[in-house]
């Protein structure tokens, strides 16, 4: 599923037009993307969770040439997925 997709399923559920459905699924990502930038969890009921998560610098290794490497530290987003979205795709 695409962002395009998500606008249309908006649109079509809520009744609004698509100008209005895009700008609450932007507004909806820019709001998440500010929140997890500011270093916050986001929590969505019913859905997860998704934090960012610091990985430290470490060694690593070319596949191809067996050349060791170094791998720097960043930052990873990581998704815990809530007991209800679970049972959801499980049932």
């Amino acid at each position: 599923m695409t962002k395009a997709d998500i606008i249309r399923n908006v649109h079509e559920k809520i009744g609004v037009s698509k100008n209005d459905s895009a700008r609450l699924v932007e507004s909806v990502f820019d709001i998440i993307k500010e929140t997890l930038a500011a270093g916050e969890d986001v929590k969505i009921s019913g859905f997860g969770k998704l934090s960012i998560r610091e990985k430290q610098a470490r060694r690593g290794r070319n596949p191809q040439t067996g050349e060791e490497i170094e791998i720097s530290a960043r930052k990873v987003l990581t998704f815990k997925s809530s007991q209800v979205l679970k049972k959801a795709l499980n049932a």
